[in-house]
């Protein structure tokens, strides 16, 4: 079955100042420009996540494990801190199981220096435990330096960029029909 592909593409940091927003924007309007992507921005910074795990689910974990469920693929943005990714996207990638199963997903990662490296094979280890199929492409920038940036933070659309944003959509893509079609034909199980 043919039809736009409903990717999310997920801000994963909440502090304030964050590059992430940007990052997300500019990440997302690429997407939106092709005719074969639906784009939906989830911005964790928007949810009202508890500070502990609690016992019963919340309306703001509810609506998050909604809106991943309803995507058929996902590209998560993130910093790195610390060789690592934020507190709060580990949270949130918790908060959601099987709405993460049998779907591919892409990173665009930020650091100074790594470009958010170690970030990304951190996540590509919690996905697969989760069942999520990543992408071998991701895009990464490097925050040192504001050649690659506009004064407002925006990355600018350099040439290995844009080359990047279309491997990692190009794959996402693929591999987001070949489990969406997978999981019609037969309900993944775990």
């Amino acid at each position: 079955m043919t039809g736009r592909l409903r990717i999310a593409v997920i801000i994963g940091s909440t502090r304030a100042g964050r590059a992430g927003e940007a990052v997300g924007r500019w990440f997302a309007e690429h997407a939106a420009r092709r005719d074969d992507l639906a784009v939906d921005l989830l911005d964790l910074a928007e949810y009202a996540f508890p500070g502990r795990y609690p016992e019963r689910a919340t309306p703001a974990m509810r609506a998050f494990t909604g809106a991943v469920g309803c995507a058929e693929a996902f590209v998560v943005v993130t910093p790195e801190y610390n060789r690592s990714f934020p507190a709060s996207l580990k949270q949130a990638v918790d908060y959601a199981y099987d709405e993460w199963q049998a779907k591919p997903v892409g990173f665009v990662a930020y650091g100074s220096g790594s470009r958010g490296l170690h970030a990304v094979e951190q996540l590509r280890t919690v996905f697969c435990a989760l069942h999520a199929m990543t992408v071998r492409d991701w895009v990464g920038l490097d925050l040192l330096g504001d050649a690659g940036f506009t004064p407002g933070g925006r990355p600018r659309d350099t040439d290995d960029r844009l080359r990047s944003v279309a491997a990692v959509l190009d794959q996402l893509t693929w591999w987001g029909r070949a489990l969406r079609d997978a999981r019609r034909a037969r309900p993944y199980v775990s």
